[in-house]
């Protein structure tokens, strides 16, 4: 699981790791850092952000490479695993004042080899639209503004003075992106529309169980759109669905909140074991949901029955980012199967622009479909951290589906009669629950993990065995109000995890929450209650904390605090000409 030999060589950087697929190499020829290639004095600075886009280019090097390092700014093309990277001819390079950028996004949807549409997100929360290859800036939104008060003359910023933490496109849109902030503030804007040069009024639209969401109250359209405030505390992260249809933010409550994003709906809900939670993702068929933070943990969350169903525990520190890797997600069937639907359909899921997901993935979505065959699906993600690893992850059928043993599978339609009846049957003896089945990297389920199961889960995971693909909308039971526990120090591993926690007002419904309740509960298991995963893998390969993972077709991308973008080659990747 970890480095090999004794502590010395534990403490060694790595520069290659091998799993079932082979050895991953780094190449050091193609990292990325500033052109001086001098290691970045972090402290005091944001983490480091990568974002890519592909431009069509005609010459076939079509990928291109945004990252921040302190208060610069560097766009590169990226020759991976092909060429070995040229700093000195940054396509475009930034330095701001004042400011620092945070977080950074292509529009993939517009990008071409003579311009592209770049977001970046600064700490005093200003967003900037820029156009790195003609080396424009466009738009800034939430700028200083200068507001008259009587005799005075004050400046600051009408729409929200806190650093930026996240923004993306929205999903299938070349105008629309959302904003998230520290103060757990998001907000929905559009590039054609200005902010206004006086402070927004806002008007309720909804609200739920801890998150508010309100329109911009104005005789024209101005930005913001609409103002979303979700939980306590900064609002750390957020990613869209596949689809673009749902969004899961991760806020310094401890909670993950997941909603429909068109109807402003709270579809299911999620509590750390401990602390904040950092960051998100999906899987490529958008059925889980992996958060990780300052529990140094990687939590599993089925998005269908709302529940967590496994947590991974390998980091020494907090988890920084988690992500699935959709090119070693594989698919074992033993016969042919029928597949309904198009190639198209789950290619339009995939939210990552640069490649489109392969055959295996394709396959992933329809699994079971419409044959009563089973298809062994194994998921595989990575998460880094601030312990200076990286940490893979494989999710496997008897993690997913404890319940229903590979050969008892049997494939139901979508009628809720029909549903009704296999619950009715749930508990009944020939439907007892199997022997778990053997695994590589992940410890035995536990006697509550296999016996407790309510009536909802036995639905759905009759629901999931049976092939269901598509999104099941669920409602959420009613819940007693949570909240988080004392922040958890940066250093602060699993061994010393603590049952305190603070009683602090809840801002929306200003009630108080005791997290004593909530942990045994379906919102925060209790360790022994889910499977606990292994990593397959987890290496030092870092100084610095990392603060970047990405997948991509050909290698696996990494990066620290130092301010070095590393490239590790997937197996048989590597280019001779290095």
């Amino acid at each position: 699981m970890a480095a090999e030999g004794g502590g010395k060589e534990m403490n060694e950087i790595k520069t290659q790791f091998t799993t079932r697929e082979g050895a991953y190499k780094l190449l050091t020829h193609s990292e990325y850092s500033r052109p001086n290639r001098v290691p970045f004095n972090s402290q005091g600075s944001n983490p480091v952000k990568v974002s890519f886009v592909n431009v069509n280019d005609q010459s076939g090097n079509g990928d291109r490479i945004c990252f921040n390092v302190g208060r610069e700014l560097y766009f590169y093309i990226y020759k991976g695993v092909r060429k070995a990277a040229d700093l000195s001819k940054p396509i475009d390079k930034r330095i701001y004042k004042g400011t620092q950028p945070t977080c950074h996004d292509f529009n993939h949807l517009t990008a071409t080899a003579e311009s592209v549409s770049l977001l970046v997100g600064f700490s005093a929360g200003q967003v900037q639209l820029i156009d790195p290859i003609k080396k424009e800036t466009s738009k800034l939104f939430n700028e200083e503004v200068s507001v008259r008060q009587k005799l005075s003359v004050t400046t600051g910023r009408l729409i929200d003075k806190s650093r930026v933490t996240c923004v993306k496109w929205v999903p299938g849109s070349e105008s629309l992106f959302l904003v998230a902030h520290s103060s757990g503030n998001m907000y929905l804007y559009n590039v054609e529309h200005t902010c206004g040069t006086t402070a927004p009024h806002y008007q309720l639209l909804k609200q739920g169980e801890n998150y508010a969401v309100h329109t911009c109250k104005s005789k024209s359209t101005r930005n913001p759109l609409l103002k979303w405030m979700v939980g306590e505390g900064a609002l750390n992260e957020f990613a869209f669905s596949p689809d673009g249809k749902f969004l899961a933010c991760v806020s310094q409550d401890g909670f993950l909140r997941v909603f429909n994003f068109d109807a402003v709906e709270l579809h299911g809900t999620m509590k750390s074991y401990f602390g904040g939670l950092l960051c998100v993702c999906w899987s490529p068929d958008g059925k889980y949901i992996v958060a990780g933070g300052e529990d140094d943990l990687v939590t599993v969350w089925s998005f269908v029955d709302c529940r967590v169903i496994a947590r991974g525990h390998g980091h020494k520190s907090w988890v920084s980012v988690v992500a699935f890797d959709h090119y070693t997600t594989s698919v074992e069937e033993s016969d042919p199967m029928e597949f309904s639907g198009s190639d198209e359909d789950f290619q339009d899921q995939i939210h990552f622009g640069r490649d489109r997901a392969n055959s295996t993935q394709s396959r992933l979505s329809k699994r079971n479909s419409t044959d009563s065959r089973p298809v062994s699906v194994t998921y595989r993600f990575g998460s880094v951290g601030q312990d200076t690893q990286l940490c893979l992850w494989d999710l496997t059928e008897d993690i997913l589906f404890p319940h229903l043993p590979l050969s008892t599978v049997v494939t139901t339609t979508n009628n809720p009669s029909t549903n009704g009846s296999n619950n009715s049957g749930a508990n009944t003896p020939g439907n007892s629950l199997p022997t778990p089945l053997p695994r590589s990297n992940s410890l035995p389920h536990s006697a509550a993990a296999t016996t407790a199961n309510s009536s909802k889960s036995s639905v759905m995971d009759n629901a999931i065995a049976s092939g269901v693909s598509k999104f099941a909308t669920l409602s959420l039971h009613d819940r007693k109000d949570r909240h988080h526990d004392k922040d958890h120090k940066r250093n602060h591993s699993m061994g010393h995890i603590s049952s305190k926690s603070s009683d602090k007002l809840n801002l929306l419904t200003k009630t108080k929450t005791d997290p004593a309740k909530t942990l045994g509960t379906l919102l925060c298991p209790r360790m022994e209650d889910v499977p606990l995963l292994e990593p397959l893998i987890c290496k030092k390969i870092a100084h610095e904390r990392l603060t970047v993972l990405i997948f991509l077709e050909d290698c696996i991308v990494t990066a620290c605090q130092e301010g070095f973008i590393c490239t590790w080659a997937r197996p048989g990747k590597v280019v001779s000409s290095f």
